[in-house]
């Protein structure tokens, strides 16, 4: 059930429908997903908007890995709407579907390459005890740079409170489609 209603260009405030627009302006090209419970708060849904179109649109990091953490984030969530989006977008990016299937059931994929297997540890680590430990750091500084960890770090948050949000609000899975993962 969803928990915030759906408002049409009627039903907004001045502030939301400039929102809105600036929303559908973007690269999401309408108000969808998360952003139907978001506008509800207009200030809100504009910066994570924003912060969303930079950590997703204007990242450094590779767009396979990229969707690597977003995948990893969605399962730690069990988020199923989050999880029904990112996956075409990681086989689209080129992620092993070996990697995305493990993933999906939680389980360690194999063979991930050096840039894979960091990702998701980084990931991992991230989501388990809320840091990264000395070494993990160190190699994902190695390879991607300071502001590239912290776009990982970004990364790693910004989904997890748009997992929250979806979970939370009730927003269905788009074409009436079953929920993609099993409960944890």
């Amino acid at each position: 059930m969803e928990r915030f209603p759906r408002l049409s260009p009627e039903q907004m405030s001045p502030e939301q429908r400039e929102a809105a627009a600036e929303i559908s302006a973007g690269p999401r090209g309408e108000v969808r997903g998360p952003f139907l419970a978001l506008i509800h708060n207009a200030g809100l849904a504009r910066r994570v908007q924003a912060l969303g179109e930079q950590l997703r649109w204007k990242s450094k990091l590779p767009p396979r890995l990229l969707e690597l953490a977003v995948l990893v984030t969605a399962r730690r969530w069990t988020c199923q709407f989050e999880w029904f989006m990112h996956e075409k977008l990681a086989r689209k990016a080129g992620l092993d579907e070996r990697i995305i299937e493990a993933i999906a059931r939680a389980q360690m994929p194999k063979d991930l390459g050096k840039e894979e297997s960091l990702v998701h540890a980084f990931c991992l680590q991230a989501h388990t005890t809320g840091r990264v430990d000395d070494a993990t750091f160190a190699a994902a500084k190695a390879l991607f740079g300071l502001d590239g960890v912290l776009e990982l770090l970004a990364l790693n948050g910004y989904y997890s409170m748009m997992a929250m949000v979806l979970n939370s609000s009730g927003i269905p899975l788009p074409e009436g489609a079953a929920p993609p993962l099993a409960p944890l």
